[in-house]
């Protein structure tokens, strides 16, 4: 019967064996010489005995002595790989020297146990630095497997989805009422409803891979407090605004009624009590119609429409806008053809808001304006620069209705701004670098 290759394996020599057969050939053809010489010689029973046992005897020990030098080392490079590999890198090998070959070999796998043991160290506390982070963020942190199913959760997910990660691990997506921020756009915020918390929350995912698998990272971000924070903020600043202009009105109002009060309660009145009222009264008209004047432009900000954009040449835009401020001539910078799509009543109404700023900056200080428009890859953007004395309170400069002009309304800047993000564009007001003045800068999409 034919024995198959898997019996022919079962039955092979051990390297050890073979090695130690291999040495016992090559020694044998001596020491069966030895013992023919020995016994075929003219030598008395009792030496023939002593050499041949002495023989033996050395034979035998130094074959078992080459047996262990050889196993014990490999033995001992087997248990530290063994130790290396269950992840005990703290053993180390006995001999390990540059001098020899299994010294050198001991070595390597001293420096190996070592290197392992240093990247083990890094990446424990590499895990324990990103476990802290992850207990302390107030951000919700899952990660699910390729199924879908949650291996992740940090403290903040916990709270949200009112359970504790024994609880939470193993499930799936659906099951968490997770699965639609796993599909849903990251651009755009979610209306959300979970057991720890509900509101708006901004989604962020990406991919890892783990195992060679590849997991999703899902991230949700709480927008309510921080859009209530930002709301809180802009109420301080309308109220602050609003309460500066209305006290600015109402003062002189009521001190000018008292006033007129007093004169009515006078007896007998003076003789020229009538023209006291008919002023009095006049300056209350004047600032009672400031006030709605600014309740007006209040209005105004607050009900932009959305833009209705048509296609049309930028260039002969801004030579219309140029030809509607008589008060100065503006020098036109002529730049390449452009059209866009923009609503462009809107746009020549951020442009007149502009120029008329840097008009009237410009005369206080007996300089210039000029505009002109450029086009880059993405953008083309309109660029108005003017000879005044330049910005001197940037940080109030786009708040609505703060202004430093007698007249000004304070909603030209802020209005501009509105139209120009309403286009997908930006708008940017800022000193000069090349001399006094200021700069302004209106980018909107092709």
């Amino acid at each position: 019967m034919k024995r198959r290759p898997k019996d022919r394996r079962r039955h092979r020599l051990s390297y050890e064996n073979r090695l130690t057969w291999l040495a016992l050939a090559a020694a044998a053809p001596a020491v069966l010489i030895i013992m023919i010489a020995l016994w075929t010689g003219d030598y008395s029973p009792k030496i023939q005995w002593t050499i041949s046992i002495l023989i033996i005897g050395c034979f035998i020990g130094f074959i078992a002595s080459a047996r262990e030098h050889l196993v014990r080392p490999l033995q001992t490079m087997t248990n530290l790989l063994a130790a290396l590999r269950e992840g005990d890198y703290s053993i180390r090998a006995r001999g390990a020297r540059e001098d020899d070959a299994l010294g050198e070999a001991l070595l390597e796998v001293n420096l190996l146990g070592e290197t392992l043991r240093v990247q083990r160290l890094g990446a424990f506390e590499a895990t324990a630095l990103l476990r802290t982070i992850m207990a302390e963020i107030d951000v919700a942190v899952f990660t699910f497997d390729p199924d879908r199913r949650l291996r992740l959760v940090n403290r903040a997910g916990e709270n949200l989805l009112g359970q504790p990660m024994d609880k939470l691990l193993g499930r799936s997506a659906d099951q968490l009422g997770l699965a639609l921020c796993l599909d849903s756009n990251e651009d755009a915020p979610l209306t959300l409803n979970f057991p720890g918390g509900s509101g708006r929350w901004g989604v962020r995912r990406s991919t890892f891979r783990e195992r060679g698998l590849p997991h999703e990272l899902l991230v949700l971000t709480d927008l309510s407090r921080t859009l209530r924070e930002e709301e809180r903020r802009a109420w301080q600043r309308l109220v602050r605004v609003l309460g500066h202009e209305m006290n600015n009105s109402l003062a002189p109002i009521k001190s000018i009624a008292a006033s007129l009060e007093t004169l009515l309660q006078r007896q007998p009145p003076p003789s020229d009590w009538q023209d006291d009222a008919r002023s009095g009264l006049k300056s209350i008209a004047s600032r009672a119609d400031a006030l709605s004047r600014f309740m007006q432009a209040y209005a105004r900000l607050a009900r932009l429409p959305p833009p209705q954009k048509e296609d049309f040449d930028l260039g002969e835009l801004v030579r219309r806008v140029v030809n509607l401020e008589p008060r100065l001539r503006v020098n036109l910078v002529p730049g390449p053809d452009a059209k866009i799509s923009a609503d462009a009543a809107q746009i020549e109404q951020a442009l007149i808001n502009l120029l008329h700023n840097a008009v009237d900056a410009s005369l206080e200080a007996g300089g210039g304006v000029s505009i002109g428009w450029r086009v880059d890859d993405d953008c083309v953007e309109v660029f108005i620069h003017d000879e005044g004395h330049g910005i001197m309170n940037p940080s109030n400069l786009f708040v609505p209705f703060f202004t430093t002009k007698p007249e000004g309304s304070g909603i030209g800047l802020a209005l501009s701004r509105q139209i120009a993000e309403a286009h997908g564009g930006s708008l940017d007001v800022l000193n000069r670098a090349d001399r006094t003045g200021a700069e302004a800068i209106l980018r909107l999409p092709h």
